[in-house]
């Protein structure tokens, strides 16, 4: 988690936050990876927990696809 936390400031152009949509205005987060903008802290944590449940999954089912019945991992 690394972010740029932006205070009395809009961006350049007009730019709406990457988890809910709204309109940026005079404050915000940049992400400092991917220079993604969200509204407030809320929606930045909302986007991380969101992002890794996805790694989760992805990671389950990669470890599921090399599992047999008897639970043994072969490759």
């Amino acid at each position: 988690m690394r972010f740029a936390l932006v205070n009395g400031r809009t961006p350049c152009r007009e730019s709406r936050c990457a988890r809910c949509g709204e309109l940026i205005r005079a404050g915000y987060l940049r992400e400092i990876g991917t220079h993604l903008i969200y509204c407030d802290h809320n929606c930045y944590a909302d986007h991380c927990q969101s992002t890794f449940k996805l790694l989760e999954e992805h990671a389950r089912a990669s470890c599921a696809a090399f599992t047999f019945g008897d639970g043994a991992i072969r490759r």
